[in-house]
């Protein structure tokens, strides 16, 4: 195995470091011990990793660093929501959300530097793809923030496509999920996907993570105009896809559903919703559009949210209005990072 001088050992899976550890002609059980110092006692020095020799302590030293990193920024909220904003290159940024609610504690993490998605309404979108988060920067930002070890819940919502970083999120959810890792249940973490068809199974087959598809509009013509994904990926394939799979356990399916006055709110859209997800166990997400500058589209009333959510209600379709956190700070996706990096490139 070969490696860069001064990478990063957080981020590292078991497997991982047990090419590490050959590499540097150290015992591979050694690899479980450094496992447990990372994501268990969550190291701040090498030299702590007591149960190692000296020898396998300086070999690591000299050639990785831990690899965790501050955010650089942090943005309180009324409502007790904090924004964290992460340097990853010169001129890139990264956000996590974290959301309190009574005992839930939430992080909301990114996968990448922006998206090649497109989806209109998307501040991230239109920053366009400047790369992938590594495995690292993914970790970074649950294990860097003072309420990390506070958090209950984490959902892959932020900054980015995950299914578009399929290799870095699963070693992400790996670690995190694995019982030499952090030891997450499964069910206390939530996928995003605006519907990435040709990485989705391997995310359901690999994992047992819940998952939200972000629909936003069940006819395609409408949907593809908003999603451009939708020419690559229809929803109705992915529709197909996720009959394939048992949604009746502990995983469960959400659909995403950001209400747009006048574009997806209609009796029409309610009829389609229902015909789409016939047959398949989910709810319902209905989020309240998050302005964001130069946009076209505005949220309904909230008499017009309610109508919407009671309709799908009625008709046999768990739904709930999601109540939107941290407006006062732009802790809308993409926001934060997108004023950041304009404020470097007047510099």
């Amino acid at each position: 195995m070969s490696h860069i001088e001064g990478e990063p050992l957080y981020g590292k899976t078991l497997g991982q470091l047990q090419d590490l550890c050959t590499s540097l002609n150290l015992p591979r059980f050694n690899a479980k011990q450094i496992a447990r110092w990372l994501y268990v006692r969550r190291v701040q020095d090498m030299s702590e990793m007591t149960d190692l020799s000296m020898a396998a302590r300086t070999a690591l030293a000299q050639n990785y660093t831990l690899g965790l990193t501050p955010p650089i920024k942090e943005s309180i909220s009324q409502d007790g929501t904090k924004k964290y904003l992460f340097q990853v290159d010169d001129n890139s940024y990264i956000e996590a959300a974290y959301i309190p609610d009574g005992e839930r504690a939430t992080l909301c993490v990114s996968s990448q530097v922006g998206c090649r998605m497109g989806c209109r309404f998307c501040a991230t979108g239109r920053q366009g793809l400047q790369r992938s988060l590594t495995t690292n920067e993914i970790l970074n930002q649950i294990l860097s923030i003072p309420e990390s070890e506070r958090l209950t819940n984490l959902v892959f919502m932020g900054m980015g496509e995950p299914l578009d970083n399929t290799d870095n999120v699963l070693n992400a959810l790996e670690i995190i999920t694995s019982a030499w890792g952090m030891a997450w249940s499964p069910t206390r973490i939530t996928l995003s996907t605006a519907g990435v068809g040709k990485n989705l199974r391997r995310f359901l087959d690999q994992t047992k993570v819940h998952l939200a598809i972000s629909l936003h509009n069940p006819f395609h013509d409408q949907r593809k105009e908003i999603m451009p994904i939708e020419n690559a990926y229809p929803i109705h394939e992915i529709m197909d896809i996720l009959r394939e799979y048992d949604f009746s356990g502990q995983r469960r399916v959400s659909f995403e559903y950001i209400v747009m006055e006048g574009l997806n709110d209609s009796a029409a859209h309610i009829k389609e919703l229902c015909r789409l997800l016939n047959g398949v166990k989910c709810r319902i997400n209905l989020i309240r559009f998050h302005k964001i500058p130069n946009s076209p589209y505005f949220s309904p009333s909230n008499e017009k949210m309610i109508r919407f959510r009671d309709t799908l209600t009625a008709k046999g379709i768990q739904t709930t209005i999601r109540t939107s956190r941290g407006e006062d700070i732009q802790a809308a996706c993409g926001l934060l990072s997108t004023v950041e990096q304009q404020k470097t490139s007047e510099k």
